[in-house]
Protein backbone atom coordinates (compact mmCIF):
# COMPACT_ATOMS: atom_id res chain seq x y z
CA UNK A 1 0.00 0.00 0.00
CA UNK A 2 1.34 2.99 -0.83
CA UNK A 3 0.06 7.01 -0.59
CA UNK A 4 0.87 9.82 -1.90
CA UNK A 5 0.66 13.85 -2.44
CA UNK A 6 1.03 15.55 -6.00
CA UNK A 7 1.08 18.71 -7.67
CA UNK A 8 2.85 18.25 -10.43
CA UNK A 9 3.00 14.78 -10.90
CA UNK A 10 6.70 13.82 -9.86
CA UNK A 11 5.61 11.89 -6.88
CA UNK A 12 2.60 10.12 -8.41
CA UNK A 13 5.02 9.48 -11.15
CA UNK A 14 7.23 7.31 -8.75
CA UNK A 15 4.60 6.32 -6.56
CA UNK A 16 3.30 4.79 -9.57
CA UNK A 17 6.28 2.94 -10.37
CA UNK A 18 5.67 0.85 -7.14
CA UNK A 19 1.94 0.57 -7.66
CA UNK A 20 -0.67 0.99 -10.40
CA UNK A 21 -3.08 2.09 -8.19
CA UNK A 22 -1.55 4.42 -5.48
CA UNK A 23 -3.44 6.34 -2.96
CA UNK A 24 -4.02 9.95 -3.22
CA UNK A 25 -3.63 11.70 0.46
CA UNK A 26 -6.37 14.24 -1.06
CA UNK A 27 -8.66 11.81 -1.34
CA UNK A 28 -8.55 9.70 1.69
CA UNK A 29 -7.53 12.30 4.40
CA UNK A 30 -11.42 13.25 4.82
CA UNK A 31 -12.42 9.69 5.29
CA UNK A 32 -14.12 8.25 8.09
CA UNK A 33 -11.98 5.40 8.03
CA UNK A 34 -8.42 6.21 8.62
CA UNK A 35 -6.97 2.71 9.19
CA UNK A 36 -5.06 1.05 7.09
CA UNK A 37 -3.17 -2.31 7.11
CA UNK A 38 -0.65 -3.86 4.73
CA UNK A 39 2.48 -5.61 4.33
CA UNK A 40 4.24 -2.40 3.42
CA UNK A 41 2.58 1.14 3.28
CA UNK A 42 4.60 3.96 2.27
CA UNK A 43 4.32 7.55 1.67
CA UNK A 44 5.49 9.61 -1.25
CA UNK A 45 5.77 13.34 -1.32
CA UNK A 46 7.77 16.23 -2.21
CA UNK A 47 9.93 18.14 0.02
CA UNK A 48 8.76 21.45 1.49
CA UNK A 49 11.27 23.81 2.79
CA UNK A 50 12.67 20.94 4.04
CA UNK A 51 10.03 18.94 5.88
CA UNK A 52 6.42 17.05 5.22
CA UNK A 53 4.36 19.08 3.41
CA UNK A 54 1.40 20.35 5.86
CA UNK A 55 -1.14 18.27 4.08
CA UNK A 56 0.76 15.01 4.69
CA UNK A 57 0.98 15.53 8.42
CA UNK A 58 -2.59 16.30 8.67
CA UNK A 59 -2.95 12.99 7.10
CA UNK A 60 -0.51 11.37 9.29
CA UNK A 61 -2.17 12.28 12.45
CA UNK A 62 -5.63 10.88 11.70
CA UNK A 63 -4.40 7.91 10.38
CA UNK A 64 -3.33 4.67 11.99
CA UNK A 65 -0.80 2.08 10.11
CA UNK A 66 -0.43 -1.20 10.73
CA UNK A 67 2.10 -2.31 9.03
CA UNK A 68 5.68 -4.86 9.06
CA UNK A 69 7.68 -2.41 6.82
CA UNK A 70 6.29 2.06 6.76
CA UNK A 71 8.80 4.04 4.44
CA UNK A 72 9.20 7.57 2.98
CA UNK A 73 10.25 8.29 -0.22
CA UNK A 74 10.42 12.35 -0.35
CA UNK A 75 11.01 13.68 -4.15
CA UNK A 76 13.14 17.41 -4.49
CA UNK A 77 14.44 19.46 -6.95
CA UNK A 78 17.48 21.16 -5.53
CA UNK A 79 18.15 20.03 -1.63
CA UNK A 80 16.81 17.56 0.35
CA UNK A 81 17.74 19.24 3.48
CA UNK A 82 17.01 16.99 6.66
CA UNK A 83 13.79 16.48 5.50
CA UNK A 84 14.23 12.24 5.74
CA UNK A 85 15.33 13.29 9.30
CA UNK A 86 12.72 15.52 9.80
CA UNK A 87 9.95 12.81 8.53
CA UNK A 88 11.51 10.29 10.65
CA UNK A 89 10.81 12.01 13.63
CA UNK A 90 7.36 13.14 13.14
CA UNK A 91 6.81 9.94 12.08
CA UNK A 92 8.19 8.57 15.56
CA UNK A 93 6.30 11.28 17.67
CA UNK A 94 3.19 9.68 16.12
CA UNK A 95 4.29 6.35 17.31
CA UNK A 96 5.46 5.40 13.87
CA UNK A 97 8.41 3.30 13.09
CA UNK A 98 9.77 3.91 9.96
CA UNK A 99 12.13 1.48 8.61
CA UNK A 100 13.61 3.18 5.39
CA UNK A 101 13.35 7.02 4.18
CA UNK A 102 14.77 8.22 1.10
CA UNK A 103 15.00 10.95 -1.44
CA UNK A 104 13.97 10.93 -5.44
CA UNK A 105 16.24 14.18 -6.97
CA UNK A 106 13.70 15.32 -10.01
CA UNK A 107 12.55 18.57 -11.89
CA UNK A 108 12.20 21.44 -9.16
CA UNK A 109 8.51 22.94 -9.69
CA UNK A 110 8.76 26.23 -6.87
CA UNK A 111 8.48 28.62 -9.28
CA UNK A 112 9.46 31.74 -7.19
CA UNK A 113 13.14 30.65 -7.37
CA UNK A 114 13.28 27.79 -10.70
CA UNK A 115 13.25 28.69 -14.22
CA UNK A 116 11.26 25.47 -15.41
CA UNK A 117 12.87 25.66 -18.77
CA UNK A 118 16.08 25.18 -17.55
CA UNK A 119 15.29 22.62 -14.96
CA UNK A 120 13.68 20.28 -17.99
CA UNK A 121 17.39 20.19 -19.52
CA UNK A 122 18.91 18.63 -16.49
CA UNK A 123 19.63 14.90 -16.27
CA UNK A 124 18.93 14.17 -13.04
CA UNK A 125 18.80 10.53 -13.46
CA UNK A 126 15.91 9.55 -12.04
CA UNK A 127 15.17 6.23 -13.16
CA UNK A 128 18.67 5.74 -12.16
CA UNK A 129 17.70 6.41 -8.21
CA UNK A 130 14.30 4.90 -8.72
CA UNK A 131 15.75 1.89 -9.42
CA UNK A 132 17.90 1.98 -6.63
CA UNK A 133 15.29 2.60 -3.76
CA UNK A 134 13.18 0.11 -5.78
CA UNK A 135 15.48 -2.48 -4.94
CA UNK A 136 15.53 -0.99 -1.38
CA UNK A 137 12.38 -1.40 -0.29
CA UNK A 138 11.86 -5.01 -1.92
CA UNK A 139 14.81 -6.22 0.17
CA UNK A 140 13.01 -4.68 2.95
CA UNK A 141 15.96 -2.96 3.96
CA UNK A 142 16.19 -0.51 6.93
CA UNK A 143 17.99 2.97 6.29
CA UNK A 144 16.83 6.09 7.04
CA UNK A 145 19.22 8.55 5.09
CA UNK A 146 21.47 10.92 7.25
CA UNK A 147 21.44 14.76 6.66
CA UNK A 148 24.52 16.41 6.06
CA UNK A 149 25.36 19.12 8.68
CA UNK A 150 24.65 21.81 5.41
CA UNK A 151 21.66 20.26 5.06
CA UNK A 152 20.63 20.66 8.51
CA UNK A 153 21.62 24.47 8.66
CA UNK A 154 19.73 24.80 5.39
CA UNK A 155 16.97 23.96 7.10
CA UNK A 156 17.15 25.91 10.20
CA UNK A 157 17.57 28.61 7.40
CA UNK A 158 14.05 27.59 5.80
CA UNK A 159 12.57 27.37 8.99
CA UNK A 160 13.66 31.11 9.74
CA UNK A 161 12.97 32.27 6.75
CA UNK A 162 9.25 30.91 6.81
CA UNK A 163 9.18 32.82 10.15
CA UNK A 164 9.98 35.74 9.45
CA UNK A 165 8.44 35.84 5.70
CA UNK A 166 5.55 33.47 5.92
CA UNK A 167 3.85 34.40 2.66
CA UNK A 168 7.43 32.69 0.92
CA UNK A 169 6.05 29.46 1.72
CA UNK A 170 2.35 29.88 2.62
CA UNK A 171 0.22 30.53 -0.53
CA UNK A 172 0.10 34.35 -0.34
CA UNK A 173 2.48 34.79 -3.40
CA UNK A 174 -0.37 32.95 -5.67
CA UNK A 175 -2.77 36.06 -7.94
CA UNK A 176 -5.05 35.33 -10.99
CA UNK A 177 -3.76 37.51 -13.83
CA UNK A 178 -6.30 38.79 -16.03
CA UNK A 179 -5.76 36.24 -18.73
CA UNK A 180 -7.63 33.97 -16.62
CA UNK A 181 -10.33 32.42 -18.51
CA UNK A 182 -12.64 30.70 -16.43
CA UNK A 183 -11.88 27.61 -17.56
CA UNK A 184 -12.27 25.77 -13.82
CA UNK A 185 -8.98 23.89 -13.72
CA UNK A 186 -7.02 25.23 -10.76
CA UNK A 187 -10.69 24.32 -8.99
CA UNK A 188 -10.04 20.75 -10.16
CA UNK A 189 -6.18 19.97 -9.39
CA UNK A 190 -6.36 22.52 -6.29
CA UNK A 191 -5.65 19.55 -3.56
CA UNK A 192 -7.79 21.75 -0.43
CA UNK A 193 -10.83 23.03 -2.83
CA UNK A 194 -9.23 26.64 -2.63
CA UNK A 195 -10.40 27.82 -5.84
CA UNK A 196 -13.59 28.97 -7.06
CA UNK A 197 -14.78 30.35 -10.51
CA UNK A 198 -16.98 33.35 -10.29
CA UNK A 199 -18.24 36.06 -12.93
CA UNK A 200 -15.92 33.89 -15.19
CA UNK A 201 -12.60 34.33 -13.04
CA UNK A 202 -11.15 31.79 -10.73
CA UNK A 203 -10.96 33.24 -7.35
CA UNK A 204 -9.72 32.12 -3.76
CA UNK A 205 -11.35 31.07 -0.79
CA UNK A 206 -8.48 31.61 1.25
CA UNK A 207 -5.23 33.48 0.87
CA UNK A 208 -3.06 30.63 2.24
CA UNK A 209 -2.99 27.16 0.91
CA UNK A 210 -0.13 24.05 0.49
CA UNK A 211 1.32 26.43 -2.02
CA UNK A 212 1.84 22.94 -4.06
CA UNK A 213 1.47 25.21 -7.06
CA UNK A 214 -0.65 22.94 -8.76
CA UNK A 215 -2.90 25.18 -9.74
CA UNK A 216 -0.46 27.47 -11.32
CA UNK A 217 1.69 24.60 -12.89
CA UNK A 218 -1.67 22.97 -14.42
CA UNK A 219 -3.10 26.64 -15.58
CA UNK A 220 -3.31 26.12 -19.32
CA UNK A 221 -3.73 30.02 -19.90
CA UNK A 222 -0.41 30.30 -17.05
CA UNK A 223 -3.01 33.08 -16.07
CA UNK A 224 -1.79 32.11 -12.42
CA UNK A 225 1.12 33.10 -11.22
CA UNK A 226 3.74 34.75 -8.34
CA UNK A 227 3.11 38.56 -7.15
CA UNK A 228 6.21 39.25 -5.82
CA UNK A 229 8.61 36.47 -7.89
CA UNK A 230 8.14 34.45 -10.47
CA UNK A 231 11.04 33.00 -12.53
CA UNK A 232 9.86 32.35 -16.29
CA UNK A 233 6.14 33.50 -16.23
CA UNK A 234 6.04 31.52 -18.93
CA UNK A 235 7.02 28.18 -18.47
CA UNK A 236 5.49 25.74 -15.91
CA UNK A 237 5.19 21.97 -15.27
CA UNK A 238 3.76 18.88 -15.02
CA UNK A 239 5.90 15.70 -15.28
CA UNK A 240 5.71 14.55 -18.92
CA UNK A 241 4.26 10.93 -18.30
CA UNK A 242 1.75 12.32 -15.71
CA UNK A 243 -1.43 13.92 -17.62
CA UNK A 244 -3.75 16.30 -16.48
CA UNK A 245 -6.66 14.22 -15.62
CA UNK A 246 -4.76 12.08 -13.23
CA UNK A 247 -3.71 15.24 -11.11
CA UNK A 248 -7.85 16.15 -11.11
CA UNK A 249 -8.56 12.29 -10.26
CA UNK A 250 -5.77 13.28 -7.49
CA UNK A 251 -6.96 16.25 -5.74
CA UNK A 252 -10.14 16.87 -7.06
CA UNK A 253 -12.49 18.28 -4.03
CA UNK A 254 -15.37 19.71 -5.69
CA UNK A 255 -16.66 15.90 -6.41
Amino acid sequence: MIFYFTGTGNSLYVAKRFDENPISIPQVINQSNQTFTDKTIGIVCPIYSGDLPRIVKRFMEKATFNTDYFYFILTYGKDHSAATENANKFAKDLGITVNYAHTILMVDNYLPVFNIDEERTLDKKIDEQLAAVMADIKSFKSDILEPTEAGRALYRMAVERDKNFPSMNNGEQITVKDSCIGCGICTQVCPIGNFYVEEGIAKRHEETCEFCLSCANNCPQKAIGMKMMDRNPNARYRHEEITLQEIIAANNQTI
